[in-house]
């Protein structure tokens, strides 16, 4: 997959530690970043689908809800 630039602006803490973080783990900032924005993307997407998959778990068993709630 092709490789996009980008230009953002960070806190100077949140930026040492990137740096930290990258020597640490013998990574580059790009690599760090590009994980980053994967996981931020993968969990929020996932939320809505998990939402709805307990609503309507909640909606099929509230008879048992009730009950346990007694």
């Amino acid at each position: 997959m092709a490789a996009i630039k980008i230009s953002s602006k960070v806190e100077q803490a949140e930026w040492q530690a990137l740096q930290e973080l990258a020597r640490e783990s013998h990574q580059t900032i790009s690599g760090l970043l590009t994980e980053a924005i994967g996981d931020y993307v993968r969990r929020r997407r996932l939320r809505p689908h998990v939402l709805d998959h307990l609503e309507a778990s909640m909606a099929e068993n509230e008879e048992l809800g009730r009950r346990l709630a007694e």
